[in-house]
């Protein structure tokens, strides 16, 4: 009988070994990400930041935001992150079990794929869709595709959360501008940017020149 995959024993694993988050989290690819989210919080006035997924804290360090959250289920990279981020007062993180004060955005930045459990991922959508006050940002593929690792499956989430979270408005799709390409797999992306917002809620955009 095939054991089934553990997505939190895999990033503990991978962490508690010296892995990092990938390649999505350097170079370009991060500063793509920081670029757009930084300028999104700019122009939106937003003040508190939980970002759920933050890895090994590189993304971290490039957001400009003046209460960050980061949350993550490998205690390992969780210790490595406050130690990291000890003299930072704007900082804090904590492990995903423990309970989540909202904030006015919610972050989920190369995550939705890598949650292959159906229950983890409808358990994650909760959590991130019930934290936020104003807005959610999610970078993730959106489609359903087979992956030849164990630790990514591709969903087509945006008909899920569109579903199960009514209150939520899909305010705006925001493609990569290094989007997938085999040949240069550690610098391009699947992911793109979808912003939701709630009902009613203002959402300036500044889109990434191409």
């Amino acid at each position: 009988m095939t054991t089934p995959f553990d997505s939190a024993a895999y990033w503990e694993r991978r962490y508690g070994a010296g892995g990092t988050s990938g390649t999505g989290s350097e170079g370009r690819l991060a500063g793509f990400k920081a670029g757009f989210v930084n300028a999104f919080m700019r122009h939106n006035g937003v003040a508190s930041l939980l970002d759920l997924g933050c890895g090994d804290g590189r993304q971290a360090a490039l957001l400009d935001v003046a209460n960050y959250v980061g949350v993550d289920v490998s205690p390992t990279t969780i210790a490595r992150c406050r130690r990291r981020f000890a003299g930072d007062p704007r900082r804090r993180f904590q492990l995903a079990d423990a309970p989540l004060q909202p904030a006015e955005l919610a972050l989920s930045m190369d995550i939705l794929f890598h949650l292959v459990e159906d229950t983890v991922f409808d358990t994650y959508l909760d959590r991130l869709f019930g934290s936020a006050t104003r807005y959610v940002l999610v970078y993730a593929s959106n489609v359903d595709l087979a992956w030849p690792v164990p630790h990514v499956r591709h969903r087509a989430f945006t008909p899920l959360v569109a579903a199960r979270f009514p209150d939520w408005r899909l305010a705006a799709h925001i493609p990569n501008l290094f989007p997938y390409d085999p040949a240069r797999p550690d610098e391009t992306s699947f992911a793109d940017f979808f912003v939701y917002t709630r009902p009613g809620e203002r959402c300036v955009l500044e889109i990434p020149p191409a």
